[in-house]
């Protein structure tokens, strides 16, 4: 999840914008986490799964 739709708890206002010392702390967090920082184990389980069964089947179809 991005930062851009989350709301603060703390000051009720979007945390993109950094209102308060929360969100501020919030999006700072999120942003050092980088692109696949909020995928939890089994998402990031089931991305890798997806992506070998991609290459296997374009490997598959090139030999044939």
């Amino acid at each position: 999840m991005t930062y851009d739709r989350l709301v603060c708890a703390n000051c009720a206002a979007p945390v993109a914008e950094g209102r308060c010392p929360v969100c501020r702390a919030n999006r700072e967090r999120m942003q050092q986490e980088g692109p696949f920082g909020g995928l939890n184990p089994a998402m990031l389980l089931a991305l890798v799964l997806a992506l070998v069964a991609a290459a296997a089947l374009i490997t598959a179809l090139q030999t044939a």
